[in-house]
């Protein structure tokens, strides 16, 4: 049985975002083992100081998405539900049981375009922090517009996530960007 989904919520950050990460991380890391490649905080929390649905988002990066069965089963130990009707076919898409705390699962191929678009996202907007105040701002009104509908409030921002993203790949081909050591 599904709920009614939860109105949008932007929040001020908060550094218990990172522990939150942590510990969600750590039981994830017990039960993958070496079928984890990466376990990254990734998404807007991951990011200190900007604004964000309170939503801890991780990627879990893989060899082989071809063995979801595996990893579904595994992490169903720790209280993550498979959402196998997500329309991304570039990931698989996981979230919390009913009633836990809400997290959003992103599985995606080690090196894939998408793994690699994710870190590249959080790893800029952590270098750049005169972008925090503009999209804060677009995801405030964002949200009072779309309330209620996030397939649309998600849609709105995407010009600005794309802008964002142009930069990015200028500044990691001046730095030689490549992702850090993984998260967990």
């Amino acid at each position: 049985m599904r709920t009614a989904p939860q109105p949008i919520e932007i929040r001020i950050w908060s550094a218990e975002w990172a522990g939150q990460f942590e510990a969600k991380a750590s039981t994830i890391r017990s039960a993958l083992g070496e079928h984890a490649a990466r376990i990254d905080h990734v998404g807007s929390t991951a990011i200190e100081g900007l604004d964000a649905k309170p939503i801890i988002d991780i990627q879990i990066s893989v060899t082989d998405l071809q063995s979801i069965d595996l990893l579904a089963e595994r992490l169903a130990t720790v209280g993550y539900v498979w959402r196998r009707l997500n329309p991304d076919l570039t990931k698989r898409y996981f979230r919390e049981a009913p009633g836990t705390e809400r997290t959003h699962i992103h599985v995606r191929g080690l090196g894939s375009w998408s793994e690699q678009w994710t870190l590249l996202f959080r790893d800029y907007m952590r270098a750049h922090v005169h972008e925090h105040a503009p999209l804060a701002e677009i995801k405030r009104g964002l949200a009072r517009q779309y309330r209620d509908d996030r397939a649309a409030y998600t849609e709105a921002k995407s010009d600005h996530l794309w802008a964002i993203m142009r930069r990015a790949d200028r500044w990691a081909a001046q730095t030689g960007w490549r992702p850090g050591p993984s998260d967990a």
